[in-house]
C-alpha cells in the first residue's frame, strides 16, 4: 500500500540541523507513526511521503518557515509554574512542556522565580533549517476508531 490520506504510516527518521548535527532520531527505537491527512506532523514532511511505499528511503530539507517557523524576537511571557509540566528543579535553558488549551507545547525556560517562570514561547527548533532522512517502514489502512480519534492506536487501542 502507498502512503495516502487516512493511511497509518510507520517511518524511521533522522533529523539534522544546518550543521549536520543530529537533532533527533527514531533509529534504534520504535518507528514513528501517524495517520496521513490529520495534520499530526509537519505538513511538508507529511506531503513528501505521499505515494511512497514501505522500503522507500529519501531526504527532505525544510527551511524554518516550512518546519517549526522563524525565530521571533521578544516572544517571551511569564507563566505560573503550575502551567509547566516538569519534574525536579527548573533551570534556565531547559525545554519543558507548557500546558495550553490545545495541549502541551514545548517552551524554553529563561528565568525561574518562586511562583512564576519567564519563558521563550518560540518552538525550540524555530529558526532552523532541518533535513529529514526518512525510511517508510509500513503503511496500512487506519481503523474507523483511529480515524474517529485522530491518532494511531496500538495493539490494545488507546483506552478511550
Amino acid at each position: 500500500m502507498k502512503v495516502q490520506d487516512n493511511a497509518v504510516v510507520a517511518f524511521h527518521y533522522t533529523m539534522t540541523d544546518e550543521n549536520g548535527e543530529v537533532v533527533e532520531t527514531s533509529q534504534n527505537e520504535e518507528a514513528a507513526t501517524f495517520i496521513c491527512g490529520y495534520r499530526n506532523m509537519i505538513e511538508p514532511l507529511e506531503a513528501s511521503m505521499l505515494g511512497k511505499e514501505p522500503g522507500d528511503k529519501y531526504s527532505i530539507t525544510l527551511p524554518p518557515e516550512m518546519a517549526y517557523g522563524r525565530l521571533l524576537t521578544d516572544n517571551e511571557m511569564r507563566v505560573g509554574l503550575k502551567n509547566l509540566h516538569y519534574e525536579g528543579k527548573l533551570e534556565p535553558g531547559m525545554t519543558v512542556p507548557l500546558r495550553t488549551k490545545e495541549g502541551l507545547r514545548p517552551v524554553t525556560i529563561l528565568k525561574v522565580g518562586k511562583f512564576n517562570a519567564d519563558i521563550d514561547i518560540n518552538h525550540p527548533l524555530a529558526g532552523k533549517t532541518l533535513t529529514f532522512d526518512v525510511e517508510i517502514v509500513d503503511v496500512r489502512e487506519s481503523t474507523q476508531e483511529e480515524r474517529d480519534h485522530g491518532h494511531v492506536h496500538g495493539d490494545k487501542g488507546c483506552g478511550k
